[in-house]
């Protein structure tokens, strides 16, 4: 077939590329802002868009032969992405860096790293996450409480009253903490540098333009650093699996039921290429995404004052100080709506990447094989026929609002659902019960808040908080708050 013939393929309505800098303009229009920029496309072309008309984009399928890059939304949409799971597959983490996987000895880390359950599809998928259930059935999960607990409290006392906290960065530590401690079995402070804060270097060095832009093994170039911090990654995951297989000691973290979980019908184990794709990936998709969540719940708390008010009498009425036990976790019925509010308001995690393995149809328009799609679940989340006064934060909706899994799905849905969910509702409601319990969390007026970020939304500058003990003054620190945030939420000051 002829390149005019596939680009006759191309019937998504998009905005058209300009001279000379092409389609990498609006490549990094996405990037830089990508709720702005497709609620922009959204506005002009209906639910379903292109990046750009005709295609030519490519962001996250390592297919050199990408056709091209769609976003959309709508619960119809999103079901039917969800439950054609033989049509639209998931790729590893490492996006278009995963095609440099053969190039070389040391790029061959890059054939596991942010591999797992991303990389794998169809009926691989569902045997591999059948092989790793058992990580998080609910027994397994309630003893990771102690954990959340503890390593909470450890960070609890370790803040200064009265001073100013980047809240953003308080999160992502503590959740770093809990990530490794219920995954690897390690606490990042009681051990050398773990393997949970070299993903976080890894991913840092992914993230820079110039990885992906220049990825070259050449020392001095972000992508040959790359290389060494995914190799020393695999060695270091792989030293932690040959100890924890010599022991035996029937250690109950994430790695090692996953090291020793086998499929009751054929015997089947996960390899140890597995076993270092899976880690990775339950660690990079929890971690960060949970802190986010934390950090703009606490913002949204912060600015509606008598939500605040409300959530601190229901904790200290049923946990009176303490943190919450695995049963009063369900007793906790108002900080389980503001948790959902805060999730559809804001959305932590805004998108859902895919690629066609065929060609098929979405919304009206033919999709060539190896289209990307972004669903917006964040877009989703904001349909005013699904959601009276989208952009108000108002957890009481929840308590008569029953929607689909299309059209409120934080952790995605059908066959994809996310295997860690559980376990992310749990830390959520720990965490925030523990913290808002002992500290009045007061936002500090005059910040700029806007929002950053594609797989994982945070704020770009942080948010900076002053810490008091628990003093009830909820309405200290509302309004004042600049920024594009203003634009998903509607702040009542």
């Amino acid at each position: 077939m002829t390149a005019l013939a596939e680009q006759r393929q191309w019937t998504v309505p998009g905005p058209p590329s300009l001279p000379i800098v092409g389609r990498k303009l609006n490549v990094a229009r996405f990037g830089v802002d990508s709720i702005g920029f497709s609620s922009q496309l959204f506005q002009t072309y209906g639910p379903v868009a292109a990046l750009t008309a005709g295609g030519g984009t490519n962001l996250y399928s390592p297919d050199s032969n990408c056709p091209g890059t769609v976003v959309a939304y709508g619960p119809d949409i999103v079901r039917d992405v969800a439950t054609q799971h033989h049509v639209y597959h998931k790729c590893p983490l490492s996006g278009t860096l995963y095609r440099q996987r053969n190039q070389s000895d040391r790029s061959k880390a890059l054939k596991t790293f942010g591999v797992g359950l991303f990389g794998v599809n169809e009926e691989n998928h569902i045997q591999q996450r059948k092989l790793m259930a058992p990580a998080f059935h609910k027994q397994g999960i309630n003893h990771y409480r102690e954990d959340m607990v503890a390593i909470t409290q450890s960070e609890l006392d370790a803040l200064q009253v009265d001073q100013s906290c980047e809240i953003g960065q308080f999160m992502q530590r503590l959740t770093l903490r809990i990530a490794t401690q219920t995954l690897f079995g390690e606490d990042i402070n009681t051990s050398d540098q773990t393997v949970g804060e070299l993903l976080q270097e890894v991913i840092s060095t992914q993230l820079s333009p110039l990885t992906r832009l220049l990825p070259v093994d050449i020392p001095g170039l972000p992508f040959s650093d790359y290389l060494t911090l995914v190799t020393k990654y695999e060695q270091k995951i792989q030293k932690i699996i040959a100890q924890k297989r010599s022991a035996d000691s029937g250690e109950i973290d994430m790695l090692s039921m996953l090291i020793h979980a086998r499929d009751q019908d054929n015997g089947q184990q996960l390899t140890e290429e597995e076993l270092i794709g899976h880690a990775g990936v339950i660690f990079l998709a929890g971690h960060e995404t949970t802190a986010n969540t934390l950090t703009w719940t606490l913002f949204l708390l912060s600015q509606h004052p008598q939500v605040y008010a409300d959530l601190v009498d229901e904790l200290e009425s049923v946990l009176q100080g303490e943190p919450p036990t695995v049963e009063q976790l369900s007793q906790l019925e108002l900080l389980d709506r503001i948790i959902k509010e805060s999730m559809r308001v804001v959305a932590a995690v805004p998108w859902n990447g895919r690629v066609t393995s065929q060609e098929t149809e979405l919304g009206g328009y033919t999709l060539p094989k190896g289209t990307e799609v972004f669903l917006s679940l964040y877009h989703t989340h904001q349909i005013p026929d699904l959601y009276r006064e989208p952009k108000a934060f108002k957890p009481e909706r929840w308590e008569t609002l029953t929607p689909s899994i299309y059209e409120f799905s934080p952790f995605s849905a059908g066959p994809r659902l996310c295997i860690g969910a559980a376990f992310a509702q749990m830390e959520l409601k720990v965490v925030l019960a523990m913290l808002l319990q002992r500290f009045r969390w007061e936002f500090l007026p005059g910040q700029v808040i806007d929002r950053k970020g594609l797989i994982s939304l945070k704020p770009k500058s942080g948010i900076n908080m002053k810490v008091h003990l628990q003093d009830y003054q909820f309405s200290d620190g509302s309004g004042g708050v600049q920024g594009n945030i203003n634009e998903m939420v509607q702040l009542p000051y």
